[in-house]
């Protein structure tokens, strides 16, 4: 059975280890530009982990999965186009979720740990990321509209609410 966990600075290894296989499996199934090979960068993990913003995916003690979770106004989210958010309330955003590959549910894991604790989360991946579309709409979130990341790169945005 999976369970969520915070992460501690000494799963580093390991979370860069998935970042690793998430990066080349995005390139190998047609999103090359969203990560390519350098996106995360080791310092922001570690920002997330001293932080508390990031979590595993673990079965029994083995790390599967690393997300990232946000509480308050996300920055890139406060211009969209084409089209507006489900509503204004309070939410979480979900960012960097990685899977190692070996076992499967990861996503859904981390959506029901997430559903479970909040009722309203955004969640953005870019337009050649098909695979991460596919699971955030079976999820049960809507496509809201267009958002741009720091970079200026489009990326599509979802919401999920209660």
């Amino acid at each position: 059975m999976m369970h969520i966990r915070k992460a501690a600075i000494e799963d580093l290894d390991a979370i860069m280890e998935i970042y690793g296989i998430a990066q080349d499996f995005m390139i190998k199934s047609g999103n090359p530009n969203q990560w390519g090979h350098a996106y995360p960068p080791k310092e922001l993990i570690e920002s997330d982990i001293e932080n508390e913003a990031c979590h595993l995916v673990c079965k029994g003690s083995d790390i599967h999965g690393v997300f990232a979770v946000f509480k308050g106004d996300e920055p890139t989210y406060e211009h969209i186009e084409n089209g507006k958010w489900l509503n204004d309330d309070e939410y979480v955003t979900v960012h960097r979720i990685a899977s190692d590959g070996r076992v499967h549910g990861i996503f859904r894991c981390a959506i029901k740990y997430l559903k479970e604790k909040h009722t309203n989360i955004r969640i953005d991946t870019h337009s050649d990321n098909i695979i991460m579309q596919g699971q955030i709409e079976k999820s049960g979130f809507e496509k809201c509209g267009t958002i741009y990341v720091t970079d200026g790169s489009p990326r599509m945005a979802y919401q999920w609410s209660r």
